[in-house]
Order: C-alpha cells, then structure tokens, then sequence
C-alpha cells in the first residue's frame, strides 16, 4: 500500500503538502501541486477511505431502508436517491424489509416487524453512515418505527409526525384527474377506491369530491365504491356500477390495477372503453400501457422523490436544518393516452 510519507519522499516535500493537495487546501505553488498529482498517478495512489472516515466521521455514503423493494414505487425511487447522491461524490447503502411479503397491505401488523427495522438501523449506523431515507411500502404515518437517532433521517412514501419527509400530492392528483373529466364533458363520474383506512384513499376522495363542488356536481354516493387495490375488486366494482339504472359515463380508479379490472368488465359486458365510459387510472404503472386501449392515468414523481429524499439529507448535514420544509409534497402528472373521450 502506498503511503502519504512515501509519496512526499518522491516528491521532495511534507506529508502535510501532499495531504492540502489530496484535499485541494492550503498553500501549495502550482508547479508542486502538478508534481505530486503526477507522482500520484504513477504510484496508483488510492486513498484509505476508512482511515479518512475515522478522522472526519463522515463516510460519504447514506443508508437507504425500504420496507419492499418488489412494490411498484421503490425502483424509481432508489434510482432518484442513487443518481443525486452519485452527483454529490456519496454512495448508498441498501436494506430491503421485504415488509410487504411479511403483512401485505395489513400495516396494523407491522409491530411484528419493528425488531427489522431496528436492526436494519443499527446495522446502517454501525456502518457509520451520514444519514438515512426510508422508503414505505405505502404512504402512511410510521411514527415510532423509528427511535431517535443522532443522524439525519428523511422518509418519503411515507410520513412521521415530527421527521422530514418527501411525497407527492394525492388530493390535489385527484383533483386534476377529475377535473380533467368534467372538462371533457362528464357529468356522471364514478371513483373506485382504495382500502377504507388508507390515507392515500382518503385523499384522493376528497380531491374527487373537490372537483364535483368547483363544477357544482352533485356527489352521488351510488358512484363510490370501495375497492382494496387489487385488480379483482376493480373488476368487482365497475360490474356493480355499470349495472345501475343510470351508470356513469366515466370512472376513476384510485389505482392501474383496478382501471384495468374495469376496462376487463367492460369488455365482458360488451361496453366500449372510451366511447361508452371513460376510463381514468392512477399509479402510471408500466401494466397502464398494455391495457387495451392505453390507460390515461397520474404519473407518480417517484425519481423526483428520491432526488429530493437525498437533497433533504445533504442540506440537513450541511447545517441547513432551518431552511429545510419539513413536508414535500411534490405534484403528479396526467398523462394522457386512450382511455378518455367525450361522452356521447
């Protein structure tokens, strides 16, 4: 291994000098900062990160703990944490829960998986990392997962009462896509939701019903029908509401699972999607392009959230604290494709 005394032997100076040009610091003339950079260069030296981690107690490098990584939304977001940490010179160290496997969407039970995610946090912490993101299985509240630790922490799909936290907003996505209905000439509008106790679903319900009130449309509770995110309850759900007296002319699902049970229950009962109903998902999930026609759904800023996840972290060991938002909510995207038009 090579050393700094080795290098400054070589170059005819101090361990210290060499040490200001390994760190562009002090005082050090052009023509010997160019000298030992070379020496450098062919002695193949590579720093002992350790080493410098010790003296420094900064690693460079952040702890990143997400309950499932086999849920749609954790990809994205690791990316977005791993691109903006790769811009600023830090590395990610990953721990998958794998939470969802364990409970399913049962997040009552997640307490029996509290010693995971302690564990998970120790071991983060024994590894001397700079902070930590914790990525949710779903956007809910995890206050007390976590106990307090001398390091910055940001979560993101995912909330606690006093912590910094990165998501996007679910009432105002709503509110966009039914609006974006009523725009087009819809009246009638159905919403199919998620599980009773989500708040992801209780928000987009008050976007829904936000945009009936701008528009002074009456809310018909025969429009609601509650769904549990799954592909069969869409399906379940649009044959109830296709089936009424007056059916609506269009529906949104809160997810692009139940959009595509209900573009599969129009087509059993012989109803053209969109000409006949309209149809409007949530999620943007590479399925929503598949679906026949192509599912108009909310683009979640996933990537985007990780970015900002590891921004918040950065600035916190910046000393920025007091400047910092406590709670992002970041905006969605309609995207537009085939499954909306006008109604007849």
């Amino acid at each position: 291994m090579v050393r700094l005394k080795d290098i400054a032997e070589k170059a005819g100076v101090s361990t210290a000098t060499v040490s200001y040009v390994l760190n562009n610091k002090g005082n050090v003339s052009e023509e010997t900062r160019k000298k030992i950079l070379k020496i450098l260069d062919e002695l193949e030296y590579k720093p002992n990160q350790i080493a410098k981690s010790l003296k420094t107690r900064k690693t460079s490098t952040v702890g990143v703990i997400v309950e499932d990584i086999t849920v749609f939304n954790a990809p994205e977001i690791i990316d977005g944490i791993n691109e903006c940490a790769e811009e600023h010179g830090f590395s990610i160290l990953l721990t998958n829960l794998r939470l969802y496997k364990r409970i399913g969407n049962n997040f009552s039970n997640v307490d029996k998986c509290k010693h995971l995610i302690t564990n998970a946090v120790d071991s983060l912490l024994s590894k001397q990392v700079d902070g930590i993101i914790y990525i949710g299985v779903h956007t809910r509240n995890v206050t007390g997962l976590i106990s307090e630790i001398d390091k910055p922490l940001v979560y993101t799909y995912c909330f606690a009462d006093s912590g910094y936290s990165v998501n996007y907003d679910d009432e105002f996505a709503s509110f966009e896509a039914t609006n974006y209905l009523i725009e087009r000439g819809h009246r009638k509008i159905a919403l199919i939701s998620g599980l009773i106790d989500s708040i992801p679903a209780h928000e987009r319900f008050n976007g829904y019903h936000k945009a009936l009130m701008k528009h002074q449309l009456i809310l018909n509770p025969s429009y609601v029908k509650t769904g549990d995110w799954s592909y069969e309850s869409g399906y379940k759900m649009a044959k109830d509401l296709l089936q009424q007296k007056e059916p609506p002319t269009a529906i949104l699902a809160m997810n692009d699972l139940m959009a595509g049970g209900v573009i599969e229950a129009c087509r059993e009962l012989g109803i053209q999607v969109p000409q006949d109903l309209s149809v409007i998902g949530f999620d943007n999930r590479e399925c929503s392009l598949y679906y026949t026609p192509k599912l108009t759904t909310m683009d979640l800023p996933l990537r985007k959230m990780g970015a900002k996840s590891m921004e918040k972290i950065l600035r916190l060991l910046n000393g920025e604290s007091e400047t910092i938002e406590m709670n992002t909510k970041l905006r969605c995207r309609l995207i537009v494709r085939e499954s909306v038009s006008s109604p007849r």
